[in-house]
């Protein structure tokens, strides 16, 4: 692996995948890990993208818990946190039954078909408050979503969604949850020698590319509001389902 001493056409292409996703994390809250992965992953061996994946997610979620603290339900965000754990284990155990790539065709459709029907009807389904039902089940989601594939995400962007949480709430309130859940997928990393001085390189130089995507992806979420949020949240989490869907198996 070319450590990248000088500016080369595959250190160029890496930053842009770092500058396009860390944008879309930091305006929406969630999404990043479905570009930034798979994409790094034609530069450099995934066992060094998805290390490389997990520290961009870490630093993303601190900056952004650091700005907008205030914006977190810190409620939602821990009984979320919580249900993923205990889900998570599920999700390894699901592994011996079923592929990731069925589990991730199955939540695919699910995702386009919430996603069509929120956007026809967004003003149906909603909660006035947390739901410990509704937070149980989509943190559990989460978390075996996360054991099983590596995308917790949809889950919380359902919670978050039925919840009617505003843009800036919903970009802080997922940060909360993403950074510890990411700190221990790092510390797994560490553990089973993932996490390696390439991958620590790797990390220091994407970060140009991090800093001014955060910038502006703060700046583009405060623009966002109301139903206009609602309804790109929707188009986003459908084009997840449909990045999802042609997925390599």
């Amino acid at each position: 692996m070319i450590l990248y001493p000088t500016l080369n056409s595959t250190l160029v292409i890496v930053l842009g995948i770092v500058f396009v996703a860390t944008l879309i994390r930091s305006t929406f809250g969630f999404g990043e890990a479905l570009i930034a992965v798979p994409l790094l992953a034609l530069s450099m061996p995934v066992q060094q993208a998805a290390p490389l994946a997990v520290l961009l997610s870490i630093t993303i979620a601190a900056v952004v818990v650091a700005q907008d603290w205030r914006r977190i339900h810190f409620h939602s965000a821990g009984g979320l946190l919580l249900a993923s754990a205990l889900g998570t284990p599920l999700g390894l155990l699901l592994l011996k039954i079923a592929s990731a790539a069925e589990i991730r065709t199955v939540l695919a459709i699910f995702l386009l078909l919430y996603s069509l029907a929120s956007l026809l009807l967004r003003d149906r389904w909603q909660l006035q408050q947390d739901s410990w039902r509704w937070m149980a089940a989509c943190g559990l989601f989460a978390g075996i979503l996360g054991g099983a594939c590596g995308m917790n995400g949809p889950p919380l962007v359902l919670y978050g969604s039925l919840r009617r949480w505003t843009a800036q709430h919903f970009r802080a309130t997922l940060q909360a949850y993403f950074l510890p859940a990411s700190l221990m997928v790092a510390f797994g990393y560490h553990v089973t020698g993932l996490w390696t001085p390439t991958v620590s390189h790797l990390y220091l130089l994407s970060l140009p590319a991090l800093l001014p995507a955060l910038l502006l992806g703060r700046f583009l979420n405060g623009k966002l509001r109301g139903q206009a949020f609602q309804r790109a949240l929707y188009a986003a989490l459908f084009v997840v389902g449909l990045l999802l869907l042609h997925a390599p198996h």
